[in-house]
């Protein structure tokens, strides 16, 4: 039996911060192939003192309590060098198996006899990575020195999770000028040569990793892990395994654990998950009445972790027992979407199909829990269960809600799993296709509009045969329909850039002005190469429609102008393409269809912002067809499209075309007249289409749209003249005259981005950024009107009376942003964190005086007391290490 001395450490390097472990290590053979490794007097150390003067600090009560699982012997398979399953009781966690896993990661070896310098890509703890050999042999000596490098950054299988990325794209052209993040790791070996192979005598591996958002050559925060082993000598008495069951645990490769449930801007002691929600519950409801306790957001964020830990059960329990509460549910509802899986999905479910929340608190939670949930299979089987629902289907705001957070969750499946089956969207390729077969025009554009969310590239079929190039059938169908389809081509196009698809539509002249240019949106989109610019722009010459050509031309004007590193190529073609379009097409005017564009990004700090807008005219209309903007912002090697907001007017402008015109010299109230009749004989017509339609995209997602027709206007007429406004206005009026207070608080988790990989020691590191905020206001609204009114007032009276109106806001703000660097698990912290936090309370107190009799009017503003402070702000970054003991 081989023993060991062994010492591995994880250190912050900028701010100093770190855990370090030392043990003495047995190794003996089980059998020829298997072999057992035991811990001996493991020690735990934490340091977050000042470098380099401070030394590590015992860990003893978390040695202590994980004593007994670093006590038991593991199993594990070892063949030439390479290490092969892993095998442990239950008992040992895998938090304290990845640990393991760092010691068995030194001795992985590919050692080639016929070569002494070499590279191979090879497995380890972190990976499939590119690793370099370098061996070496002193004759003198009779050493053999060997030299290991992994790059990090050159992996075939990087083990890494990303938790709230889903959105973002990976800028190679960003990283090709600089990098956010970089890694590596360097073996040193000593080995004295033996018959039977090579015996290690010192083994020493280092792991650096830089990271900062503004690229790392403009400094960066570090983190260095270090293991050193060192043989001792050989002992008789061999490892002997426990006595339990061993059960094979994966292989060399790191497991993630607990980490993806712990955040990491706190440490909690969970022991009664259900208590200690209570205890924030309570805390929250308590201090956050009448404005918003300073330390709210952290609360908040403790109140998600906790509810992650929870099961489904005693969440339900909770609820139960607080739903009758508003307060308490009106926190527990904003919090449960945050808790990112599909428990949150199921909640909301099951609560609105016994109705236990509103229609209203159901859109809510349900659009926060789509964006929010992690996507899995069942995540998805949940969401299509609610379409299919019969209550969900009677409302038609809910039924848009899941549908496109159908389309949503499909797609961030897909981007973690890219083989994902197109078996996932047959759903929404049967709707569209019944709804193409009935000619029900709603139906089809949101199994479009949900395809388009989804972004599957086995959708592209199916929206083929929506399309007049392609089915002869389709050329019934609306235009509003063909534009769908050619823009839920959009984020396929990302997946499949050659979009042929969309090159042919642009082609063929004898299709509708409108969808050409979208097809050109489209393409354009998916960063056309040198060769088909010339072919656009070859197009764009022969063509005899100014609308098309005015677009293409300003599109390409205005990629001339870009400066971000991903749209490098398209800019230097498009800069040739301008300068053979600009002589006939460079003074048409702004009543022709555009393109705008402007953006700045900064390369050496690998940030920027681009934002660009389109207006689509036609030559018979007075206003533009279509509007479209949107928003992109890059930053440490990626971009996302935070906004994008589309107005299409439809058929507002042939109904402003039809309506006769009133006599130039009629009065305003003939002229009032003569309008509302119009509008009612346009009621009256028996064409039905839409007068506008909106549609709103977060992350390239779109999340929600309306159409304005008459359907809708008649339930708004109806509602206005009917009775019920009366009544709700008089109870509204009486309400004022009373007197009310009311109080409003908004709790979010505004954002929660993470990366987390594995180190070479076993421990996982963790890159995140959070920000939570809750916002609040208490309304205190008093009158009082003289001459006193009866009971059953007529409001003519008011007209009569001396009205006194006393007002008192307090509108009040907390936001917490944490952005941390370092070692996050269940049971030991140490990390770089920058927090910043921000405090604001405006209150106001406004009196007003209305005499209608006198015809008078007063408004003032009133001195607000004891109010020492209106806004706070602080900014630190410090060093932390802390245990759960």
């Amino acid at each position: 039996m081989k023993q060991f001395s062994w010492e591995v450490s994880l250190k912050l390097v900028w701010a100093r911060a770190g855990v370090k472990l030392s043990s003495k290590i047995l190794i003996s053979a089980e059998a020829p192939d298997t072999f057992l490794l035991k811990l001996v007097e493991p020690k735990l150390f934490e340091y977050s003192g000042i470098w380099p003067s401070d030394p590590f600090v015992p860990a003893t009560k978390l040695t202590t309590a994980l004593a007994a699982q670093l006590l038991t012997p593991i199993k594990f398979q070892y063949a030439n060098g390479i290490v092969g399953k892993v095998f442990a009781p239950a008992g040992v966690s895998t938090t304290v198996l990845n640990v393991f896993r760092g010691i068995l990661n030194i001795i992985q070896l590919n050692i080639k006899k016929t070569q002494n310098v070499y590279e191979l890509q090879e497995a380890g703890a972190q990976g499939v990575c590119r690793t370099h050999y370098v061996i070496s042999e002193d004759a003198k000596t009779e050493r053999l020195h060997l030299t290991k490098t992994k790059d990090l950054n050159h992996c075939q299988e990087r083990i890494i999770k990303d938790i709230g990325l889903a959105y973002t794209e990976k800028c190679v052209q960003c990283e090709a000028q600089g990098k956010a993040m970089k890694g590596a790791v360097a073996f040193n070996y000593i080995m004295k040569p033996a018959a039977t192979g090579a015996l290690i005598l010192e083994a020493t591996a280092t792991e650096l990793i830089q990271f900062s958002p503004f690229n790392i050559m403009n400094g960066a925060a570090q983190m260095e892990a270090k293991q050193i082993l060192s043989y001792v000598g050989i002992s008789k008495t061999p490892v002997a395994p426990i006595s339990a069951s061993y059960i094979a645990r994966g292989s060399l490769q790191y497991e993630f654990a607990t980490e993806l449930l712990q955040t990491p801007i706190q440490l909690l002691r969970i022991t009664n998950a259900e208590a200690q929600i209570v205890e924030v519950l309570n805390h929250l409801v308590t201090y956050n009445m009448e404005k918003v306790h300073e330390d709210a957001p952290l609360k908040f964020v403790e109140l998600i972790q906790l509810l992650r830990v929870a099961s489904f059960d005693r969440i339900e329990a909770l609820w139960t027992q607080y739903k009758v509460k508003p307060a308490y549910r009106h926190w527990l509802l904003n919090a449960v979407p945050a808790i990112g899986t599909h428990v949150a999905l199921r909640f909301i479910k099951e609560k609105f199909h016994i109705d236990d929340i509103s229609v209203v608190e159901a859109a809510q939670a349900l659009i926060g829990s789509i964006h929010m949930v992690t996507a899995d299979l069942e995540a998805i089987r949940l969401v299509q269960s609610m379409a299919s629902h019969h209550k969900i289907q009677a409302n038609p705001v809910l039924r848009e809600v899941v549908l496109l957070g159908f389309g949503t969750m499909v797609n961030k499946y897909c981007v973690e799993v890219p083989s994902c089956p197109v078996d996932l969207v047959k759903p929404m390729h049967d709707l569209l296709i019944q709804s193409v077969a009935k000619r029900d025009i709603e139906e089809a554009i949101i199994a479009l509009k949900v395809l388009g969310n989804a972004g599957h590239p086995g959708s592209l079929k199916p929206i083929m045969k929506i399309l007049p190039v392609f089915s002869t059938a389709a050329a019934a169908l609306p235009m509003n329909v063909h534009i769908e389809a050619i823009l839920a081509l959009r984020n396929m196009a990302k997946k499949e850039p050659k979009m042929d698809v969309a090159i042919q539509v642009f082609m063929d002249r004898a299709l509708h002005a409108e969808i050409r240019m979208a097809a050109a949106l489209v393409l354009f989109e998916t960063r056309l190469p040198m060769g088909l610019v010339t072919a656009l722009t070859d197009a764009t010459l022969k063509e005899s429609n100014l609308q098309v050509a005015s677009f293409v031309y300003s599109y390409m004007k205005a990629m001339t102008k870009n400066t971000a590193p991903d749209y490098a190529s398209v800019a230097t073609a498009c800069a040739v393409a301008v300068r053979m379009l600009s002589p006939k097409f460079d003074r048409l005017s702004l009543r022709f269809s555009r393109a705008l564009y402007l953006d700045a990004y900064h390369n050496s700090w690998m940030i920027g912002a681009a934002a660009s807008a389109f207006y689509i005219n036609d030559a018979a209309t007075v206003m533009p067809k279509a509007v479209v903007a949107k928003a992109r912002t890059y930053i440490a090697g990626a971009y996302a499209d935070v906004l994008e907001l589309g107005v299409r007017t439809e058929g507002i402008q042939e109904a402003i075309l039809k309506l006769p015109q009133a006599p130039a010299n009629a009065d305003r109230i003939t002229k009032i007249k003569h309008f509302i009749k119009a509008i009612s004989n346009w009621r009256a017509s028996p064409v039905n289409q839409p007068l506008a339609s909106v549609y709103v995209k977060f992350f390239g997602q779109e999340i929600g749209f309306a159409s304005i027709d008459k359907a809708i206007i008649d339930q708004l007429v109806q509602v206005a003249t009917g009775p019920s406004v009366v009544s709700y206005g008089r109870k509204a009026l009486e309400a004022l005259l009373s007197g009310f207070s009311f109080h409003y608080a908004k709790p979010m988790l505004v954002a929660e981005v993470r990366r987390i990989m594995p180190t070479t020691v076993g421990l996982p590191m963790e890159l995140s950024f959070y920000t939570a905020a809750v916002a609040a206001a208490t309304v205190d609204f008093q009158t009082t009107v003289s001459p006193p009114l009866p009971q059953n007032f007529a409001a003519a009276q008011l007209l009569q009376s001396d009205i006194e109106i006393r007002t008192a806001v307090t509108p009040s703000v907390s936001m917490h942003t944490y952005a941390v660097m370092g070692v996050n698990t269940a049971l030991i912290q140490a990390a770089i964190m920058s927090r910043a936090r921000i405090h604001t309370i405006v209150p106001a107190k406004i009196e007003a005086r209305i005499d209608f009799i006198k015809g008078n009017f007063k408004i003032q503003a009133l001195p607000v007391l004891g109010v020492n402070k209106i806004a706070t702000a602080t900014v630190e970054t410090f060093a932390i290490a802390r245990t759960v003991t």
